[in-house]
């Protein structure tokens, strides 16, 4: 496809167009437009060059018969090559209000209370609100004419050819009942999974890498070369409605299933509740699973369903009655990072951590961050002496985002990962293809050893109660013990001399080791702390091979061969079984009482679970996580993490995370609540029964 530059032509016929002349004008040039759109922006044609030029000869013809067509924004007048976006200001067909907030249960329902002071409310619409770009969308006989930002909420920039490369954004309206006029408002974001892949490409450009996901894509949103904005993985979710003509719902949720028909992005997680305390249970739930989320959410918004009663209640000077914004606490923050350290993990990871200036954030005082590995912090951009954006999201380890590049003084520093462990001072090593620098000295390295017996002692190893970190130091750094394999060695006399041991927690500690030594098989291997091994390889390995030792005779072709394992986590496995030094910790862990073989898992075919994998998700009354996962192995079964076609069940208790039960409707896997479970671990599939939700 060539450019087209403008042919002049001789006027034939000035008078008015016939209405079907009109008409297949205008279809005309706007398909011209989205072809060259197509061609030149996206570089994914959908016509060939001979099929674009007929459709440009045929609108020249129209507009040399009828020359009162030809105007300067036809394509016959531009050159069709690659266009750019000035930003144009452009006013908007209605005004975007913006939203008054609350941050709790006393505020909301004060301002529910002013909402139903005078019109009961039947039903109210609750949906996340999304932390991206505010846009506004016109569609005209079912065609996208304009997109652009918020502004002041009554201008804005024109971003027209920008928000036509999102993916799921249509040009033209579909179904039968296509609207005169539709203007809609919605945002624009950057999924969070993608974030830190651009931000790493900004970077190794000499680019400032953006500072959070929102910053992303607005970034990616106002580039003057709509090529770069469709480069960029963005999404749009649409909440309301301006202008319309031929579009007349009857409330919020009836005008999203409208939209949904035309074609429109709208989410599917609204949800429409009757009561105040349905309000809540949804703004308590997405609370808890806002990071279930392709998306960064900061809140919930509450809306009047009725747009009727949106009418009668009306607006201030700035923000709708019939609408608030449910705010939860800042998950994000910023603050000086003033020096980067490493530390080391119990397979010998070393990783940096940024040292901070503490600050309030996700509800608690952060002093540290992750920063994860080398590679990550030239990633991110980030330098010592950076003001930083720090995330804290729920209970992971707070991180952090990026720099604020703009506050930037000129005195920061790169940093510089060490060539020896900091605590062993052996020189640091890394894997071909790997990304992180480790300390082999696995056996005596002080941090190594540390880590470990921490590990060993926690809730998803042996859960040791009593054996805590300070514990755990304690214990090394007096020579009661050297590594995991003295753990189950250690009696009252242990203790003797150590300060902070009364007679009390030295009873926690030996009672909390007895209760361990009968901890299934997974629950052993898991702390030993082999390199890739965690619960779902470790539940394969013990479910095949019923032993330690079963597994330490297995070649890594036999590992490898079982379902879950693969050939990375069986090398691992294989050398670590393989060091002498290993074998002797497994050896003294035996002699001190650690069962080694899983007695109480059934024969492979015997189970009333065998050859089923199972998932949980949410709170189950009658058990812990774990606890669900050891009487699933119990029986025979398998846990796993995620849900897949290969997925039998999903258990889902209280505040299930949403995407693991949307996965489950979706691939049609029965799902069981508590007592389904309880059905199906006595009796099998033959005694459960699914069970039936509302979606």
């Amino acid at each position: 496809m060539s450019p087209k530059a403008p042919t002049p032509r001789e006027p034939t016929n000035s008078a008015g167009p016939p209405e079907e002349v009109a008409r297949r004008h205008h279809d005309l040039a706007a398909e011209i437009e989205d072809l060259a759109y197509r061609y030149y922006v996206l570089a994914s044609p959908t016509a060939s060059d001979a099929e674009y030029d007929a459709k440009m000869r045929e609108l020249e013809a129209i507009e040399e018969e009828y020359t009162s067509l030809r105007t300067p924004d036809s394509p016959t007048q531009k050159v069709m090559e690659t266009p750019s976006t000035d930003f144009t200001e452009v006013t908007h067909l209605q005004r975007l209000m913006s939203l008054d907030n609350v941050f709790g249960d006393e505020e909301f329902d004060a301002w529910a209370g002013r909402a139903t002071r005078e019109v009961p409310v039947p039903a109210w619409l609750c949906e996340l609100k999304i932390d991206g770009l505010a846009v506004d969308l016109v569609y005209e006989r079912g065609r996208l004419v304009r997109a652009a930002t918020r502004g002041d909420g009554v201008t804005g920039e024109d971003v027209t050819l920008n928000v036509r490369t999102i993916g799921n954004v249509p040009s033209r309206l579909s179904g039968s009942s296509v609207p005169e006029l539709l203007e809609v408002r919605g945002e624009v974001y950057f999924p969070t999974a993608a974030f830190a892949e651009v931000n790493a490409g900004l970077v190794e450009s000499g680019k400032a890498p953006f500072a959070n996901p929102r910053n992303a894509a607005a970034g990616s949103l106002r580039q003057k070369d709509p090529r770069i904005t469709a480069s960029r993985p963005l999404a749009l979710t649409l909440h309301g409605v301006g202008a319309h003509e031929g579009f007349a719902p009857a409330s919020q949720s009836e005008a999203y299933a409208v939209m949904a028909e035309l074609g429109l992005p709208v989410s599917s997680r609204y949800k429409v509740v009757t009561t105040i305390t349905g309000v809540k249970k949804y703004v308590a739930h997405w609370g808890e699973h806002r990071h279930d989320i392709e998306h960064d959410i900061d809140g919930i918004v509450i809306k009047v369903d009725s747009l009727a009663l949106q009418g009668r209640l009306g607006t201030t000077s700035k923000a709708p009655r019939w609408a608030i914004a449910w705010k939860y606490p800042p998950e994000e923050a910023t603050t000086k990072l003033n020096n980067i350290f490493v530390n080391v993990g119990r397979t010998g990871r070393v990783t940096p951590f940024a040292s901070l200036e503490p600050v309030h954030v996700g509800g608690v005082t952060v002093g540290t961050a992750t920063l994860h590995n080398e590679d990550e912090v030239r990633r991110k951009g980030v330098l010592i002496g950076d003001t930083v954006v720090v995330r804290r999201a729920g209970d992971v380890i707070p991180e952090v985002v990026g720099p604020v590049v703009d506050l930037r003084s000129g005195n920061e520093k790169p940093f510089r990962m060490p060539t020896k462990c900091p605590e062993c001072q052996t020189p640091l090593a890394r894997g071909e293809g790997e990304v992180d620098w480790r300390c082999p000295n696995t056996v005596s390295c002080p941090a190594q050893r540390r880590e470990a017996v921490f590990h060993l002692a926690g809730r998803g190893a042996l859960d040791i109660d009593g054996l805590g970190y300070e514990t755990a130091i304690a214990l090394l750094e007096a020579d009661r013990i050297n590594d995991i394999g003295d753990v189950f060695h250690l009696t009252a006399d242990s203790f003797e001399g150590l300060r902070g041991f009364g007679a009390k927690k030295i009873e926690q500690v030996l009672s909390g080791l007895q209760a361990a030594r009968h901890r299934p098989l997974w629950r052993l291997l898991v702390g030993l702390s082999i390199r890739h091994v965690g619960p779902t390889a470790a539940q394969a390995l013990a479910t095949e091979f019923r032993s330690i030792d079963a597994i330490m005779a297995a070649t890594p072709e036999e590992l490898a061969a079982v379902d879950g394992v693969g050939p990375t986590i069986a090398r691992a496995v294989a050398d670590w079984f393989a060091d002498e030094r290993h074998r002797g910790i497994v050896e003294r862990l035996r002699t001190g009482g650690v069962s080694v073989v899983d007695e109480g898992v059934p024969e492979r075919g015997s189970g009333v679970l065998d050859g089923l994998t199972v998932v949980v998700t949410g709170t189950l009354a009658g058990y812990s996580r774990d606890g669900a996962a050891d009487a699933i192995q119990a029986a025979g079964g398998k846990v796993t993490g995620s849900v897949s076609k290969k997925t039998s069940y999903v258990i889902v208790g209280d505040a299930p995370g949403s995407a693991k039960y949307d996965k489950a409707v979706q691939l049609k896997v029965p799902i069981l609540d508590e007592a389904g479970f309880e059905a199906l671990l006595s009796g099998g599939p033959a005694a459960a029964d699914p069970l039936v939700r509302d979606g």
